[in-house]
């Protein structure tokens, strides 16, 4: 009971018996397990109903007798024998669009995820963190017909849930909404939290429910619409895959920035407290440099603590918890003299530590300010809006990973991660945009080339 099968070919066969002859229906299932355990009754394998069918119809059957889960039965049986039968649709492709008559869907398929601390925004009940989810833009042409509206259907699945229930992990409790759009909000990407304040949803799933897969079925005038997929509560983490069908030619894209390839170091007002203090820094340097004015990742890991450490004392700027730690990583401060080391010599000039020093200082203003908590970490989607006021414009797609990379398992990111995040950023911008100069978007390089400066950097 409860096991499920595939049917695999359905037939009329012809039979000849001593006292009747024609042609009966026979179906051949497949039990999924593949194996000896197959239907024991009439027409199952070997059984002596097939002494009845001439062996040129055996033959064009395709009949086999092998311990491998698949067997005949016949109709009747069949029918006697199981409670439901489902049929499934392959997919708009498996119909043949050149019969006419037949209605060929439009289809289109996003894979994306929810990640804790930058995508796992919640459903609506939540309107401080709902736009933070994956957004996903639709138009919808007018039907061929001339038809007011067409047939949509919208599914949401939830990935590899089942493959993680040995972990004790369980369904998510997944779900979506949708928004027409205007001439206006359709240019806005992403929409933002107020969108959703001011604005009814056009249509929603009927719940949030703990299902594999989550399908709608609506009929839309043609149009822009807003779809936006997410969990019930907030920050849970999953992938997922949004599909939409439909009766019209359709587009489905991310509704998410455009990742610019800027790098902004913002003005500000420099109090003479912390004039005096970079001056301190500067002399610090040129004690540690040494004749040469160079410092390698050692000596720039000591005036980076120096510096932090004056700060902390002075006006408490950036978390206790970096000095306690140590200081800067060994990892950051070799990714920073990478970022700055044009010539390759693994050591930083006076002028090139000045750049790298007015990154830190912004990078370490923007921790500051979005570090509402004083914590000492970015939590609660904190980290998109803190690379933003850095001067970094990405999707969401690019923050997932830098999350998976950088962040803790609660979704929070420590000052010095947010720091190696910022460098890292920096270095692959600087990499692009040299190779890059007309800005197209486009960057050629050859395999040793990419080899070589993915690993110095």
């Amino acid at each position: 009971m409860g096991h499920a099968y595939s049917v695999t070919k359905v037939q009329y066969v012809d039979i000849k018996t001593p006292r009747v002859s024609g042609k009966i229906p026979l179906i051949r299932l497949r039990n999924p397990w593949g194996n000896e355990v197959e239907w024991k009754g009439a027409w199952s394998d070997e059984s002596q109903e097939w002494q009845f069918i001439p062996q040129e119809e055996k033959n064009r059957i395709g009949l086999t007798f092998d311990k491998d889960g698949e067997f005949w039965m016949s109709f009747r049986d069949f029918v006697r024998k199981f409670s439901r039968l489902e049929i499934c649709l392959l997919g708009p492709g498996s119909w043949n669009s050149d019969n006419q008559g037949k209605k060929c869907w439009e289809a289109s398929v996003f894979e994306g995820e929810w990640v804790r601390g930058t995508t796992a925004g919640g459903c609506r009940n939540y309107p401080k963190t709902f736009s933070y989810n994956p957004q996903y833009r639709v138009t919808l042409e007018p039907s061929f017909n001339g038809a007011a509206d067409c047939e949509v259907i919208v599914a949401l699945m939830q990935k590899n849930r089942r493959a993680q229930r040995k972990m004790g992990a369980q369904s998510l409790n997944i779900g979506f909404v949708l928004y027409q759009l205007n001439e206006t909000t359709s240019k806005i990407k992403p929409l933002p939290s107020h969108f959703f304040l001011e604005n009814v949803s056009t249509y929603r799933c009927k719940a949030f429910i703990n299902l594999r897969e989550v399908t709608e079925r609506f009929r839309l005038t043609p149009g822009t619409y807003c779809v936006v997929p997410s969990t019930y509560e907030p920050q849970e983490e999953g992938e997922f895959l949004l599909r939409i069908f439909s009766e019209t030619k359709i587009l489905l894209e991310e509704n998410d920035k455009k990742i610019e390839l800027v790098h902004a170091i913002k003005k500000v007002n420099v109090s003479p407290v912390e004039a005096e203090l970079d001056k301190r820094v500067q002399e610090f340097f040129k004690a540690v440099a040494g004749d040469d004015l160079e410092v390698d990742w050692m000596e720039l890991k000591n005036v980076l603590d120096f510096s932090i450490n004056k700060d902390l004392q002075r006006c408490s700027i950036g978390p206790a918890n970096l000095i306690q730690r140590g200081g800067f990583s060994k990892e950051i401060c070799r990714s920073m003299v990478a970022m700055m080391d044009t010539d390759r010599s693994g050591k930083l000039g006076y002028e090139e530590f000045k750049t790298l020093w007015l990154d830190v200082c912004n990078w370490r203003r923007v921790f500051k300010e979005f570090d509402k908590g004083r914590s000492g970490m970015l939590s609660d989607f904190e980290l998109r809006d803190a690379l933003a006021s850095a001067g970094y414009q990405l999707n969401c797609r690019i923050l997932n990973v830098l999350m998976h990379r950088y962040g803790t398992k609660e979704g929070q990111i420590t000052f010095d991660d947010f720091i190696a995040c910022a460098v890292r950023l920096k270095c692959m911008i600087d990499m692009f945009k040299e190779r890059d100069p007309r800005s197209t978007n486009k960057a050629i390089f050859t395999f040793d080339e990419w080899m070589e400066k993915i690993i110095f950097s």
